[in-house]
């Protein structure tokens, strides 16, 4: 590279760094634009829309109620992923979706549930099922019933219901005749449903003229289509001349209509982030702080290299922010652990490259082709590591929910952005340090005594060891807690639910207040550590979410609210909630890490080309799962939605790891010969990339540790088990993927030779 382009290779960086600060800090415009704070934040971080409907139907049954809650938490996720669900009391649900401010805009989009039906124009004796009555193009208007819905289910001519309708989406497209643009909504049905529309659809077509099936819903017509042929894939399809804002409206109305019970709304209120000012600012200061300490780390120890990777980290976590903001991406805590792990990924990366660099500078090569070397060798560890695991992040994406897909956008995203910055930018930088003049080799390479190779397998019988004693605690100590009544694990209300009270003080306390002098008064009385509150914005009431409260518990906490506040008693309410996430929730989460975990093998098989290796790294994962498990039921750490982010975040960052040195042992089996010791060549592979290990471990430990010791109670609950997934994960690689990998290796070769 010359000089020049050197030049202007660090001006770019220089210049794309500033933008990036301008643009995080400040934004463009009156808005704001790209700006930090225009980043949708999650209801723990920033707040939002509460919103409580009423069944309709009397004495609803706890299957109708969670399936209506389930339906409803996948409709609320097209404003936030982060958006939650429960049940309060016998026979109301609460709706919570983060980073909005307006109810009522809330609730005209997700539409009033109701009861929804396609019904056949004309009945099994001939007569009209509806009529038209007006010309208005309002089909409320337009349409009325001819007969009643019990009479219409008796006939048959309830086509579908709103339980038939997997999904509805407004969209655009050309029509084939006349060549412009329409509005249209397309339809997905279930099984049941393709079936039942087949028939109907065919029977419609079959009459002269073609009939319609009116959509029926919460009492009124919303379309009534006429049928233009058969449907038989259970994909349909409503045009005609209605605008985008129509066609998405009967979109969300059929959407909110496939419920199993009839809701009303009763109220619906602004609340305030669940984390004060004070506690998010102190995350940011923690955050810039760990930052911080490994940019010096990095330049340290790999000098001029570890400036470059500095600088692309900034890169990063600009882009990142940016990125967050251009696809509306909701953050909450969970989520920030994603960017963590992304930043943690970033290093991992530079530090392979550099480790590389360095190897080939100290067998004698030039600085130039020690960079070029480097790079080139680190390049399949990087991508196999990185895609292996955004191929989790991906599915996790597309089969969870909630928490779990909030957590994989930010995974995702954090991924692919650290690979562009450490194979694009880093690279980018070091070679233009170069082509300005600085190539001597003091500034890419501190000598050191060359490390002996470490015998890890020899102590690969401790290692397993250690292992299964440490996983067996974990099994004894869930079963002595569940055998005394305490539970396997410390369940937060998230996962069993709790009790929600209604506070109205007679004082204005902002969120920083409550934490300080409300929360601990209700930790003391309930004896929970793990205190939720919101703010009911434009009012002083203040919603308190604890562990579920026995009557007596309710007046004690009543009683103290009264003594420490002097509030009125009577003003007080409470209510039983259910967890947030809910059965299915847990379900979609367990299946979505299975279905990745087989995926992530898959994956591994192909690229090594040998199935030990995807066992090997599998068995790996499992065993972090495991001892995560057990550090959770031994020190009683609340198990709750930073619980599935912090499991999610331990899988993702061992499976890379356990990548690098499988890279390295692929490549050093390359190169073997019939001769050459198995044993040593594995644990030269171990050793060889033993540095990278270390360093990557330390600087996300790092991170996470000053989290842990500047942030709130809930952040050190969320960073405490991260903490010790870092060194599970690290221990794991280093001791226990190879080790397993020999082992199946050996037992291979003694199978083929006993033949």
């Amino acid at each position: 590279m010359k000089k020049s382009k050197g030049v202007l290779s660090l001006v770019v960086t220089a210049a794309l760094i500033a933008l990036l600060a301008f643009t995080t800090t400040a934004g463009f415009g009156k808005s704001h634009t790209g700006s930090a704070r225009n980043i949708k934040l999650g209801l723990d971080l920033a707040g939002g829309v509460s919103i409580t409907y009423q069944v309709k139907d009397k004495n609803p049954s706890e299957e109708e109620m969670k399936d209506t809650i389930y339906k409803l938490q996948k409709r609320v996720e097209q404003y936030s992923t982060e958006s939650s669900v429960y049940q309060e009391g016998d026979d109301r649900i609460n709706i919570e979706i983060p980073g909005v401010s307006n109810a009522n805009e809330i609730l005209d989009e997700l539409g009033q549930p109701g009861s929804l039906y396609f019904i056949a124009q004309k009945g099994s004796d001939g007569t009209d099922n509806y009529s038209q009555v007006n010309s208005t193009g309002d089909a409320a208007q337009d349409y009325q019933l001819n007969k009643t819905l019990d009479e219409l289910e008796e006939d048959g001519s309830l086509v579908l219901t709103g339980n038939d309708v997997k999904g509805a989406q407004a969209g655009t497209r050309e029509d084939e005749l006349t060549k412009q643009r329409m509005n249209v909504v397309s339809l997905t049905l279930n099984d049941e449903g393709t079936k039942k529309f087949a028939e109907a659809t065919k029977a419609a077509t079959e009459a002269a003229p073609h009939e319609s099936i009116g959509i029926y819903y919460d009492g009124s017509f919303v379309s009534v289509p006429r049928v233009n042929n058969a449907i038989e894939n259970g994909q349909a399809e409503i045009s005609g001349s209605m605008t985008f804002e129509e066609a998405d409206s009967l979109a969300s109305t059929i959407r909110i209509g496939g419920l199993k019970l009839e809701l009303e709304e009763i109220r619906s209120n602004v609340v305030g982030a669940q984390l004060g000012e004070q506690a998010i600012s102190t995350s940011l200061k923690a955050g810039a702080i760990g930052l911080v300490i490994v940019f010096l780390f990095m330049i340290f120890v790999y000098l001029l290299p570890g400036l470059a990777s500095s600088l692309a980290l900034v890169i990063y976590t600009g882009l990142v922010l940016v990125i967050l903001n251009a696809f509306e991406v909701t953050l909450t805590l969970p989520g920030i652990a994603g960017i963590i792990l992304g930043i943690g990924m970033a290093v991992d990366a530079n530090v392979i490259i550099f480790a590389r660099v360095k190897e080939e500078m100290s067998r004698g090569k030039s600085v130039r082709n020690s960079l070029k070397t480097g790079f080139q060798k680190a390049l399949s560890a990087i991508l196999d590591g990185n895609i292996t695991t955004l191929i989790a992040a991906l599915v996790l994406w597309f089969m969870g929910s909630g928490t779990v897909k909030g957590f994989a956008q930010t995974l995702g995203i954090g991924i692919v952005v650290s690979m562009f910055t450490a194979l694009a930018v880093t690279r980018l930088i070091v070679f233009a340090f170069y082509a300005v003049g600085l190539r001597s080799e003091k500034l890419y390479y501190r000598k050191g005594k060359e490390h002996a190779v470490v015998d890890f397998l020899s102590k690969k019988k401790v290692f397993f060891a250690v292992s299964i004693l440490l996983i067996a605690i974990g099994a004894v100590f869930i079963g002595v807690n569940s055998a005394g009544g305490r539970g396997a694990f410390a369940y937060s209300l998230e996962f069993e639910g709790g009790t929600a009270t209604n506070v109205t003080f007679n004082e204005d306390y902002s969120i920083d207040e409550i934490d300080e002098k409300i929360v601990p008064v209700v930790e003391e009385v309930t004896g929970d550590a793990n205190v939720q509150t919101q703010k009911v914005a434009g009012t002083n009431q203040v919603i308190i979410k604890t562990v579920t409260l026995e009557l007596a518990d309710r007046e004690a906490l009543n009683q103290a609210m009264v003594e420490n506040f002097q509030v009125n008693e009577e003003e007080i309410t409470a209510e039983n909630i259910s967890s947030t996430v809910s059965s299915e929730m847990r379900q979609d989460a367990v299946i979505a890490v299975i279905v990745a975990t087989i995926c992530m093998l898959l994956y591994i098989w192909f690229r090594f080309k040998d199935i030990r290796f995807a066992t090997s790294a599998v068995a790996a994962l499992l065993h972090d799962v495991l001892v995560v498990l057990a550090f959770y039921a031994v020190a009683r750490i609340s198990v709750g939605n930073t619980f599935i982010a912090c499991m999610l975040t331990i899988v993702g960052y061992s499976i890379n790891a356990t990548i690098v040195i499988f890279d390295r042992i692929r490549e050093e089996l390359h190169y073997s010969s019939k001769q050459t010791d198995l044993a040593e060549l594995v644990n030269k592979s171990i050793t060889q990339t033993l540095t990278r290990s270390i360093y990557t471990s330390l600087t996300t430990f790092v991170m996470v540790a000053v989290l842990f010791v500047m942030g709130v109670s809930s952040i050190k609950e969320f960073a405490l088990p991260l903490m010790a997934g870092i060194v599970c994960g690290a221990y794991s690689s280093v001791c226990i993927t190879g080790a397993l990998w020999y082992v199946m290796k050996q037992k291979t070769v003694k199978n083929k030779n006993q033949k």
